[in-house]
């Protein structure tokens, strides 16, 4: 009995901890999020070098060139490897004399258009999300919390220097770096992290308490 008892609290123990460092590592297994889950863990690792190496193609480039130019770019050089490509696909066909079709059909025959239902899902799901950060930016603002605008004002003023130092494609470069590595490093060291965390947040609500 004493060892079950023991087990149950270490069990509430550990839920309660994971609570509390919810907020910094969501969990991801939300319907709509699971192919941002298997992106961002790797699960497939083909599939997410492939667009995290994209990704960072893209954003690197807006960072010395402007949108237009990134995106004119990006264009041409598909442009020439479809056409280059359809071009080989032909002389060869001529070659050989054979009826193979258009190399790109099964791609043009694939439906890509965007039902009215899929867009009224992700509608309603962007207006559900719309309105709780709604709610929380008019609860912090207007300050029906204390300690949690005051965790606010501390993040913005900390973002004001990063702001004098980083401009918003390096962010977004920097946050591109973070999205792909930081849940694999969590899901890898998640009992050291979320104990270091939990420390972080102790110390931080006992100075917030002071001013409070």
């Amino acid at each position: 009995m004493r060892l079950n008892s023991l087990s149950a609290v270490q069990d509430w123990t550990n839920e309660k901890d994971h609570e509390k460092t919810a907020f910094i590592f969501p969990s991801l297994h939300h319907p709509s999020l699971s192919s941002v889950q298997g992106l961002v863990y790797w699960q497939e690792p083909k599939k997410s070098a492939l667009v995290f190496g994209g990704s960072m193609l893209v954003l690197t480039s807006l960072a010395s060139f402007s949108v237009i130019s990134v995106v004119s770019y990006l264009l041409l050089a598909l442009l020439c490897v479809t056409i280059t490509f359809r071009v080989y696909k032909s002389v060869v066909q001529a070659v050989q004399k054979s009826d193979e079709g258009h190399p790109f059909k099964v791609l043009m025959e694939r439906d890509i258009s965007i039902s009215p239902d899929s867009a009224r899902r992700y509608m309603d799901i962007f207006l559900v999300k719309l309105n709780t950060a709604l709610e929380l930016i008019r609860r912090l603002v207007l300050v029906e919390d204390v300690v949690d605008s005051l965790k606010l004002a501390v993040v913005m003023w900390f973002l004001t220097f990063v702001g004098a130092v980083f401009n918003g494609i390096t962010l977004l470069i920097l946050a591109d770096i973070i999205l792909f590595c930081t849940p694999l490093l969590y899901e890898r060291n998640k009992t050291q992290i979320d104990g270091y965390l939990l420390r972080v947040q102790s110390q931080l609500e006992q100075e917030l308490a002071k001013y409070v």
